[in-house]
């Protein structure tokens, strides 16, 4: 069956005996126009299933309300509060989004700034795959003057716009607690270092080790994808250290709780044999037993943050030029995972 014909302005124009520049006000909303041509021109357009050409329009604006999203995954807790907070803002202020996702690769990631550069999206939010070797890909955004903010996974020495929390103190106030609860043989289980997230909350455990004359150890610490895989792996690395651990900080809730699973079902009791500090404040944390002590980390408010200060560049409010580094708050949520000194919290 041949597709039917777009109907255009000028159909509609010739089914009421207007004018098309009349037609045209009409389905704008234009005062000029009275209520009763307008309700006609709307009636028309919906009988005959004129669609209005945002593509055409937005060319001529040289602008597409569209507002390109950029993650390294979708399938964590953490990046679904981002994006809420990133739709959120956007949705009040008229933007659509167009989401791509790089699945921790870099020539993926690539790949999909080329594609959202040449979809024209007005700007960009992003976070970094694992092994994002530099920010060239992002280099025809800055050239064309479209705004780019960056969030969570940052390149710290970039001048773009970041939305990040302190992953250092995260990373220290963490160790801290797990050495309050007379912990001395700390394993870390983090994700690629060189990342600004893993390595700042790599030095942040370095530097409460060092605070605490606790010896660093680097077979302790244990480079994995933070995945159910990696988890696992985790925990089958462990059990085979001698003497075992008495603490761990992972820097993944999710990694965590598969890590805790398994270490349970070889006999390991924890928080008694091995207290556990996660990351990310996911809502698995608080179904795992015992309940698991973490970082908070608002995702929500990334997103908004990131989203709000995007859009109020692109309508003139404020320049992102100002604004290089935005810090939002976080905290450690203490649970019955990593208390060795009963169950009171410190």
């Amino acid at each position: 069956m041949k597709p039917k014909k777009e109907t255009t302005i000028y159909d509609i124009a010739a089914y009421l005996n207007l004018s098309s520049a009349t037609v045209s006000r009409g389905l704008q909303d234009h005062p000029a126009i009275n209520k009763n041509t307008k309700k006609k021109i709307q009636t028309a357009a919906k009988e005959l299933g004129y669609r209005h050409n945002n593509f055409a329009s937005n060319l001529r604006k040289q602008k597409t309300n569209t507002i390109g999203i950029m993650m390294h995954e979708l399938n964590s807790n953490f990046m679904s509060s981002v994006l809420a907070g990133i739709e959120k803002i956007t949705t009040e202020a008229g933007y659509d989004i167009i989401i791509a996702h790089s699945s921790e690769s870099y020539e993926k990631e690539a790949a999909n700034a080329l594609n959202l550069f040449h979809k024209r999206v007005d700007g960009l939010i992003a976070s970094l795959s694992f092994n994002t070797k530099n920010l060239e890909h992002f280099e025809p955004f800055n050239d064309k003057g479209i705004p780019v903010v960056f969030f969570d996974r940052v390149e710290e020495k970039s001048e773009n716009t970041k939305v990040i929390i302190d992953n250092h103190k995260c990373g220290y106030e963490a160790t801290q607690h797990l050495i309050q609860q007379g912990c001395k043989r700390i394993v870390m289980v983090t994700g690629n270092l060189q990342r600004n997230v893993y390595a700042q909350r790599n030095k942040g455990y370095l530097d409460a080790l060092r605070d605490n004359h606790i010896p660093y150890d680097k077979s302790l610490v244990l480079i994995k994808d933070l995945s159910e895989q990696g988890g696992r792996e985790a925990a089958m690395e462990i059990l085979k250290m001698k003497p075992l651990p008495d603490g761990a900080f992972i820097t993944n809730d999710f990694s965590a709780a598969v890590c805790m699973k398994t270490l349970k079902e070889h006999g390991v009791r924890i928080p008694e044999d091995i207290a556990i500090v996660g990351f990310n404040n996911d809502a698995i944390s608080k179904i795992v037993e015992p309940q698991l002590t973490t970082v908070h980390y608002p995702g929500i408010d990334v997103g908004e943050i990131a989203a709000r200060n995007l859009i109020n560049h692109l309508k003139g409010i404020s320049n992102l030029k100002h604004t290089q580094t935005i810090v939002v708050r976080s905290e450690l949520l203490i649970r019955k995972s990593s208390l060795k000194k009963g169950n009171k919290k410190n």
